[in-house]
């Protein structure tokens, strides 16, 4: 049989409340025939003060009979110095079945002779040893163990129906406390990650945690935050899956397209006037990227990025070839500064800096042209480019409006880090990645003006059995 937390929650909560209602029991039962037994003894110290009060001792057999059965006794006796005298008695058993001595009880013994009271089902004689009133040694009182046993049944029946009373509404306040507090919280959150499971993509489905600050709010707060991140990247996921998709069916025919602008670019090659022999090399170059850009499709479509095929490339004609390709070279309205120092070579893939670059430079000049405050600040965009040790730094800067927050927080992450009205986020992701296959690193400083954004490139590690062999060679 299957039960869920709240049986088993109950059937937890009766066993313990039963548990604690039997240590209460055990010792209550022992303390009840003590204090029974005690009685005894003050009743039989109130008849031998009587008893002893007679003239020379001597009781009328009905009077003492009376005294006898008025305090549940059969006989009565003190002891005194070395004189042990009986003060009354009648109908005297054959013999003591049991002697019991107030003075000398303990917890354990006294819970061993109540329970063996109990389980006794004959009618034993008992004698009961106490503390003698006056100068005696002690007094004894012969009784008879069935109105004791009687009386502790009675007792321990009562005990029953009131355990069985605050059982009930002990368990019943524990339940109700246990499950208000923990099981309804856990079937919330139960029942959300099954409702999330059918449909992970769903922002309804996401948990709308409590105001609780324990550990069920924790794990709430957690859970949500959890499937915020789960849906966002998925919709990520089926975004880039579209996106795949999309570029797959296109590849096609977008390069039949850019072959046939190829075999017209290759006819202007031929064309003798000089602004064509100017521009020719450079259109041909640009559709060669664009040809070996859909044979590959995009990083974030279908096909992984090649590994870069890296070599040693002077930095300033990559940097002009980029600012002809993002039409910056006759647009006068942005002011481009060029802080190159000469010479300054970079160990790269010249094709995949290029691609970082050139997305770098239009993501500027678009945040330029989007800036629509006229603050007075000139519209530039700046390219400065340093080493340090063998590590080549570059810094693509503008000084338009900046990266805003909420963008900074996934700026590098496909879908998520676009700043821009209809922008998709993958130009930077792709040259995040792009940079890290090269070992290095793109970030965004801070504290600029506009938004600066830092290439970090370091040279690979020499081989020094293949620069021998190099130098052997020369």
């Amino acid at each position: 049989m299957r039960f869920g937390l709240s049986g088993k929650l109950l059937l937890l909560t009766i066993p313990l409340i039963l548990i604690v209602e039997v240590l209460i029991y055990v010792p209550s039962i022992a303390n009840f025939r003590v204090n029974r037994l005690n009685d005894r003894l003050a009743a039989a110290n109130t008849a031998a003060l009587v008893l002893d009060a007679a003239p020379s001792g001597m009781v009328p057999d009905a009077l003492a009979r009376q005294i006898l059965a008025s305090i549940g006794a059969r006989a009565v006796a003190i002891k005194s110095g070395q004189q042990r005298r009986l003060l009354a008695a009648a109908d005297m058993p054959k013999k003591i079945d049991h002697d019991v001595d107030m003075r000398e009880i303990g917890v354990g013994s006294a819970i061993i002779d109540a329970f063996r009271v109990m389980l006794d089902s004959g009618d034993e004689v008992m004698r009961i040893l106490g503390p003698a009133p006056g100068s005696g040694q002690f007094i004894e009182v012969v009784v008879d163990e069935k109105p004791l046993r009687d009386a502790m049944f009675r007792f321990s029946r009562n005990v029953l129906l009131l355990s069985l009373v605050m059982t009930s509404i002990t368990a019943g306040l524990i339940y109700y406390a246990l499950h208000h507090l923990f099981v309804r919280p856990m079937r919330r959150v139960t029942a959300n990650l099954v409702a999330f499971h059918e449909n992970p993509e769903s922002t309804a489905r996401i948990i709308e945690p409590s105001k609780r600050t324990d550990e069920i709010g924790v794990a709430e707060r957690e859970l949500s935050d959890m499937q915020r991140d789960l849906v966002s990247m998925l919709h990520q996921k089926s975004h880039l899956a579209a996106l795949g998709l999309a570029v797959s069916k296109i590849n096609h025919d977008l390069r039949n397209l850019l072959a046939s602008s190829q075999l017209l670019s290759d006819q202007l090659a031929s064309v003798p006037d000089p602004r064509v022999q100017r521009f020719a090399p450079k259109l041909m170059r640009s559709l060669e990227r664009a040809i070996a850009f859909c044979q590959s499709t995009l990083s974030y479509g279908k096909a992984q990025e090649a590994a870069p095929d890296r070599r040693m490339v002077l930095i300033e004609p990559v940097i002009n070839e980029v600012r002809e390709s993002a039409g910056l070279a006759s647009d006068t309205s942005i002011e481009w500064i060029n802080a190159i120092e000469r010479g300054l070579t970079v160990d790269a893939d010249p094709d995949q800096l290029f691609r970082v670059l050139l997305n770098l430079v239009r993501n500027a000049a678009q945040a330029l042209e989007s800036d629509k405050s006229g603050a007075g600040v000139a519209r530039q965009i700046r390219v400065t480019g340093r080493r340090e040790g063998a590590v080549t730094i570059l810094e693509i800067s503008d000084t338009g409006p900046g990266i805003p927050e909420k963008a900074r927080e996934h700026l590098f992450e496909a879908f998520q880090g676009s700043s821009r009205d209809g922008g998709t986020g993958l130009g930077l992701a792709i040259a995040a990645e792009l940079v890290r296959a090269h070992g290095g690193e793109l970030s965004l400083v801070e504290g600029t003006l506009g938004a600066t954004f830092r290439i970090m490139i370091p040279d690979r590690a020499v081989e020094l059995h293949r620069l021998r062999d190099a130098r052997a060679r020369g």
